[in-house]
């Protein structure tokens, strides 16, 4: 069966991480591709010349080509061989030709799919919201299974004790019963999760604050809260690098009247993801288990249920075991 996650949009690169007039090598899924930017826009293709195997991504782009660094041998950007150096009046095979993968640049980042993707990359209707202030975080490099590791994002009952004194107490560790339903668009949701935080914003005001969150797609979800009368939340989405190695990539969005800037935002998520790196490392099995029976489960635990039930119903495989 085929395993929908190559059908997926991924977030692989920062769009500024991208070199002027160089390629930028990545890994998805297992693939190694290169990236670089032409005037239609950024291409993804697999990383190696079809001459000699060389990596396109130590090549240089000059006049919308990208140049192979062993023996020159230059792409377009519809990925068609166009030029041989050692062999200027020959015109290159046909079959010289590099099948690209679909990519796309949105919020800041190249997402690419290694597949037939249907749609968009994941929604996020705060990023055209003049009224709320946004950050990206990340990446944070895990050794981790990408599964392992969005289900982490959708733990709420971790956050008091994995959080103490940002996200949570210990000594205030319960967690209100919870519905979690369908969304009509795909995914779950579960909404109006009360919790109480010391720091829920990085402003160092405590308060109950009010959890939704929503399962996106198989390595993207979100969640928004509300304390006070102000927004805060995250969408978030892995980038599945190996089975045991993914970046998890968050775009974090506020109300800026709440005074907080974008380097003290990007400072508390680097406290809490400090925090969640060394647990999910170290959980086993590394690969997510779908069968319930493999696990201990709970009602607090009811959105990661339904998450481990979707990714078996969507066929997924990779980082499940």
């Amino acid at each position: 069966m085929r395993d929908p996650l190559l059908d997926e949009w991924h977030p692989i690169a920062a769009s500024e991480e991208l070199p002027e007039g160089g390629a930028l090598p990545a890994s998805l899924l297992g693939q190694e591709i290169v990236l670089w930017r032409g005037d239609r826009g950024v291409h993804a293709w697999p990383d190696l010349c079809l001459h000699r195997g060389a990596r396109l991504s130590r090549g240089k782009v000059a006049r919308n080509c990208l140049r192979c660094p062993y023996h020159g041998w230059t792409y377009s950007e519809e990925g068609q061989c166009i030029a041989i150096p050692a062999h200027p009046g020959v015109h290159p095979p046909q079959r010289a030709h590099l099948l690209p993968f679909p990519a796309r640049e949105r919020y800041g980042m190249v997402w690419i799919s290694l597949g037939c993707p249907s749609g968009d990359p994941p929604p996020f209707p705060e990023w055209e919201d003049g009224s709320l202030a946004k950050t990206r975080c990340g990446p944070y490099r895990v050794n981790a299974s990408a599964p392992r590791l969005l289900e982490n994002f959708l733990d709420v009952a971790h956050l008091p004790i994995a959080h103490e004194g940002i996200l949570g107490d210990p000594s205030r560790p319960e967690i209100p019963a919870y519905r979690v339903e369908r969304r009509p668009e795909g995914g779950w949701i579960a909404a109006d999760i009360p919790v109480w935080q010391p720091d829920p914003d990085g402003s160092s005001r405590a308060q109950t604050v009010t959890y939704t969150y929503e399962i996106l797609r198989p390595l993207a979800a979100r969640f928004r809260k509300t304390g006070e009368g102000k927004r805060y939340g995250i969408l978030a989405a892995v980038h599945p690098i190996g089975l045991r190695e993914s970046a998890f990539w968050m775009w974090n969005f506020w109300d800026p009247q709440q005074g907080v800037r974008p380097e003290e935002i990007r400072a508390h998520q680097e406290r809490i993801f400090a925090q969640d790196r060394p647990i999910v490392e170290s959980q086993r099995p590394e690969l997510l288990p779908l069968d319930l029976q493999a696990e201990l489960h709970l009602p607090s635990d009811r959105l990661a249920i339904a998450y481990r039930r979707w990714l078996a119903e969507l066929g997924v495989g990779f980082g499940t075991g």
